[in-house]
Order: structure tokens, then sequence, then C-alpha cells
């Protein structure tokens, strides 16, 4: 049985011979930071006075003067670590200030906390379950550099089909666009994917399926049973834990960039989506459309109205806009469709079951911090049904092969993340209903996008200048 307070807690670290206790949090970006005490050191009064550390290291968080911070482990987040050789239990942490004893506005975390309770607060449900497909890559190589005179990236894999010349080379390497669903031995990575998912289930994630993806070169993709936000936001977070260290241990390196490859298909992260009040699913209706209800197509309609804004915290980085690419299979169609791929929100159609009605989400990608995609995605959702905000009509032809006179109506997702964070700065009234997320918060977000990676990348000349340019 999982924890459930602090005693709990030590009594498994006895139990089990837990050596070392790792206290995680995450940073504004998405990213986890950690500290580690021995075992012994644990007390129960840890869990009520929390353990310090300096915010001021951390991305996004304090400034040097106020540096500052406590982290409080939820013992409800116990788990043995599945990628250390000593033993270790890891803890998922909140953060609060010491001086004030308050949660901590921009603790991404707290962030989902309160989507979650204001959800509970509306009135319309009592549960938002959410289940992120995310994909990544797995190369046998990694090596990039940037200085003052010169600049590369050199990802390789053997499964890649630029090595299917190579000496020594077998064949069965997927063609470009060709990855999706191939068995062994074009499929190179069963096994590895298998290693990595006995992993994740140690770790009590429910791990539905996994399998190879389009793309050429180790494009993977390994799906998780639906949770509650919160629940599937530190779900997501062991998720890439795991891929990360179970690959580099099996001697692979991998990568939820979304844009990695030139040329073949990008990895996503299509969120699925469903409200529940009192154990009854709310986004079924047998007499509508796709067999949904009101609340859902209101639903639907604040994710789209919103998009463009949501997409600086669900496709929050300069690469995103590599994949989200008008002209390519990329979802940037901001109209919603049952079974159609190429709109922005599908409705699968697997099931006719109520409690299969769902919405997916399918221009988000896995760089985005899941506790702050998540709970933007619900704030949109329920702007949406508060204010019965109506989605454009569905479309069911495939959008890519629409005459401009007929695409000329559909909107699109925001072509940089430039863009998508002005978006943001205009539209984020949603974010702040019920101090979900705060003002401190969203400028924090956009100051940091905008400073550390937008204008570093534009200071930087790309390889592909010189091929344009050089002789110019």
């Amino acid at each position: 049985m999982a924890p459930t307070d602090a005693r709990s807690v030590l009594n498994m670290i006895k139990e089990q011979g837990i050596q070392m206790v790792d206290f995680k949090f995450t940073d504004l970006p998405g990213t986890w930071q950690h500290f580690t005490v021995p075992a012994v050191m644990l007390s129960e009064d840890d869990f009520m006075d929390g353990l310090g550390f300096d915010g001021s290291s951390i991305r996004g968080f304090q400034a040097i003067n106020e540096s500052d911070m406590l982290v409080f482990p939820d013992p409800t987040t116990a788990i043995v670590d599945p990628a250390c050789s000593v033993p270790t239990l890891s803890l998922i942490c909140d953060i609060r200030d010491p001086l004030t004893g308050h949660e901590y506005s921009r603790d991404p975390r707290f962030v989902a906390r309160k989507a979650e309770k204001y959800l509970a607060e509306s009135g319309i449900a009592d549960t938002a379950y959410f289940g992120p497909e995310a994909e990544f890559f797995l190369f046998s190589s990694a090596r990039f550099e940037q200085n003052t005179y010169s600049g590369y990236y050199f990802l390789d894999s053997d499964e890649g089909t630029w090595n299917s010349g190579k000496d020594g080379a077998t064949g069965y390497k997927p063609r470009p666009k060709e990855g999706y669903f191939p068995v062994p031995p074009t499929d190179s990575l069963q096994d590895v994917r298998s290693q990595i998912v006995l992993k994740m289930i140690e770790a009590g994630i429910d791990v539905e399926v996994h399998h190879h993806e389009v793309a050429t070169a180790g494009q993977c993709e390994i799906d998780m049973k639906f949770k509650p936000l919160v629940k599937m936001a530190d779900q997501l977070m062991t998720y890439k834990y795991i891929v990360r260290t179970a690959a580099k241990q099996l001697g692979y390196t991998a990568t939820f960039m979304p844009k990695p490859l030139f040329g073949d298909n990008g990895s996503g992260m299509h969120v699925h989506q469903s409200l529940w009040k009192g154990g009854q699913p709310l986004f079924y209706d047998e007499s509508k459309y796709a067999l949904l209800s009101d609340t859902a197509r209101y639903y639907i309609g604040g994710i789209l109205k919103h998009a463009p804004a949501l997409l600086a915290i669900c496709a929050p980085t300069t690469n995103s806009y590599r994949r989200l690419v008008p002209g390519f299979e990329a979802p940037i169609n901001l109209v919603y469709s049952q079974r159609n791929r190429s709109a922005a929100v599908r409705i699968p159609t697997y099931s006719s079951s109520p409690k299969a009605r769902r919405i997916e989400f399918r221009a988000p990608d896995p760089t985005a911090n899941p506790y702050l995609a998540f709970s933007a995605m619900l704030m949109a959702g329920l702007d949406g049904i508060k204010n019965k905000i109506e989605p454009p009509s569905p479309i069911d032809e495939d959008i890519y092969e629409l005459s401009p006179a007929e695409k000329a109506h559909v909107r699109g997702t925001p072509g940089t993340l430039a863009e998508a964070l002005d978006a943001l700065e205009e539209d984020n009234a949603f974010l702040l209903a019920g101090n979900v997320f705060t003002e401190d918060l969203i400028a924090a977000y956009i100051d940091y996008k905008r400073s550390k990676e937008l204008v570093q990348v534009a200071l930087r000349p790309h390889p592909y200048e010189f091929y344009l340019y050089f002789d110019a």
C-alpha cells in the first residue's frame, strides 16, 4: 500500500532497507530539481517543517536577496527510485516561503493543485482526467556545440535510414515517415521500450501500451492510463525521468525535443482530457455530434479560443514551432473533428462508451511543464463552459487537402514562440480566475522565455544561413 503520511513513509524506509531519500521539485520551465539526504536523517518533523534550499539558483524562482525557500515532501508520492543502484526513496515536494509560511506562487505543482480546487469549487465537475501521449527519440549519439565561431548538432541512431549504406549495415532501417508499428527487426527498440516500461511499472505508473512512432531513428511512444490532473503531472515528470535514466543505462540518449530531425515527424504530446462529477462522465451525449455533450463542446470552444496563449505554455520552446509548421502534417488547424488527426482537437472514436468520451488536444509537446500545461488547458476549457463559447463548426475532411478558399476560414496556431508569448501577454485573464495562475508567475514565465530562450536563439547564426548567404 502506498504511504499516506510521514509515519508510513518512515515505515517504508525501514521495511525496504532504504538508504537515501531524494527530494524532487519542478522549476518554472518544467525540469526536475533534487537533493538527497541519508535516510537516517529523515524525521516526521521534516514533513511538517520542510527542508531548506537556495531558490535563487532555480530557474524562474527567487532573486538572490530572497533566496531561502523550503520544500515540503508529499508522502503520497513516495516511490523507490527505479534509476538508483543505492536504495533510494523519491518524494515529490511542494514549495513554501519560510518567512510567510505561504505556498509559493511560482511553484508549478501549487498551480496544479489550485486548478483542481478551482474545478471543484466551480460546481461544474469534481475531477479532470488527463492522458498525455509523450513522444520521444532514442538516439545512440547526440553531440552539439555552440560558441563564438562554430555551431552544430550531430545526432545518430543505428536505426536511422541514413545508416542503411554504412559498412556492416544489415538493412531493416525504418524509412522516413514509415516507423509506425513495424515489427522487429525493423523496430529495433522493442526490448528497450519494454525495459523502460518495466521501470515505469516498478514506479507505480499504469502503462497501457508502447510502440515505435512514425519517424525513423528511434522515435517512440509509451502511453499511460489517464489520471487526475496533479497525479498525472507528477506521473509525467516521473515518466520523463525514467525514460532518460533507463535509456542512458541501456546505451541510448533520450530527447523530448519536438523537432530534433529535419524532414521527418516531430514529437508531440497529444493530451486527452475529460471532466467527471460524482463518478459520472460529463462529456457524453448520445444525441450530439461525435457523442459530445454541450459541456464538452464548450470546453473545446475555450481550448480553441485561447489556443494561441495556451501554446506559450503547452508548446513552450523555439523548437516547438519547427513542428507546428503550416503545410505539413502538424496539428495547427484550430478546429475540432471526430477521428480527424489534421484538426487541433480530435474526438477519439475507438469506443462509444460514455466513459471513453474525451477530447484530444494535439498541439502540445512534451517540453511543456505538465503542471502548468494541464492547468492552463483546464482553465481554458472551464472558461469555455462558463461562457458557453461555441467552437468553429467541426471539419471532418482532411484539412491539409482543402482548397485555399476553404482553408481561409480556419484559424491557425502561432508560427513562433514569440507570437505565442505575445498572445499569452494579451490573453491571460482566463488563467487568473480563482487565483490559479498569478500575474507574478505569468510575468516571470514570459520574461524567462524571452530573455533566456528567444533572445539567445535569435543572437546566434543558424547553420543554414551559411548555405543561403555565405556567397551573397
